[in-house]
């Protein structure tokens, strides 16, 4: 009689431990998906001014890769400089800024020929390419780019 009680108490604690875990893990997962659910209903984020200023930073024959993004203030570039021109970099960075400004003045233009924040912006635009970062998103990971950008110069 006494070992029925002890298999009977046993199989209880099983039963409630089993319960317990598998309820705790089915709330993390809506969660993971409510997440999901927000960043993939926010609308993509317009990448018109950006593309506009790649070709156009593209067409100076100093640079061998480019690549920018843009939010509603701000454009923030990142340049690739061919080999022989690394010796220039300030002054090329100044003169696309320069040009930058002219044609898009009412924006904050941020220009950067270091390989780090070319990456960065690499990496962000692929987000934004899969439409995965909603506009709050891209201005606090613009953010820190900036302040990358300005830590560099």
């Amino acid at each position: 009689m006494l070992s029925k009680t002890k298999y009977v108490k046993v199989g209880l604690l099983i039963l409630i431990v089993t319960g317990l875990c598998t309820g705790c893990n089915g709330n993390h997962d809506q969660d993971t998906n409510e997440d999901l659910n927000d960043s993939q209903v926010s609308k993509p984020v317009s990448q018109s001014i950006a593309n506009q200023a790649k070709e156009n930073v593209s067409m100076e024959e100093e640079i061998s890769e480019v690549m920018a993004v843009n939010t509603d203030k701000d454009i923030l570039v990142a340049i690739k400089v061919k080999q022989f021109d690394r010796f220039q970099l300030k002054k090329i960075e100044k003169n696309i800024k320069k040009e930058l400004e002219k044609q898009y003045p009412n924006y904050s233009i941020l220009v950067s020929a270091d390989q780090k924040m070319y990456f960065e912006l690499v990496k962000l635009d692929e987000k934004l390419q899969k439409n995965t970062l909603s506009m709050k998103n891209l201005k606090e990971d613009t953010k820190k780019i900036k302040s990358l950008m300005k830590e560099q110069s």
